[in-house]
């Protein structure tokens, strides 16, 4: 990786305002891209989400990560998984991709914040 990347990534400080605007912006970035992916009729619900978690755990840490998350579950919920743009009992297929989503998103959030703190070691 490039140095000038380095130097991003460990310029957002966990727990930072700009850490969580970061990640706000790339839940957004993900959610609009995800409405173009439906508009072709893709039915994957979280198929755009899953870089946004990474970009975000990566740039924010994990508590960027987590709030990502926490960001993702009602916006997939309300606006992508039918009957769109409302709130209505989810079916079991339904908690089983908020499960499988969840489960991945750890993942991530985890190898992102090991990444972070081996570019921190490798600093010194």
């Amino acid at each position: 990786m490039r140095k000038g990347a380095e130097h991003i990534i460990l310029r957002v400080r966990p727990w930072s305002p700009s850490a969580f605007a970061a990640a706000l912006l790339v839940i957004a970035l993900a959610a609009a891209t995800q409405e173009v992916l439906v508009s072709f009729g893709s039915t994957l619900c979280f198929a755009t989400f899953f870089p946004a978690i990474l970009v975000a755990s990566l740039l924010g840490g994990a508590p960027a990560g987590a709030f990502a998350v926490a960001l993702t579950i009602p916006i997939v919920w309300w606006a992508f998984m039918p009957p769109y743009f409302e709130f209505n009992p989810l079916s079991a297929d339904d908690y089983d991709q908020i499960v499988v989503f969840l489960l991945c998103s750890s993942l991530l959030i985890c190898f992102s914040q090991l990444y972070r703190e081996a570019l921190v070691l490798s600093r010194k």
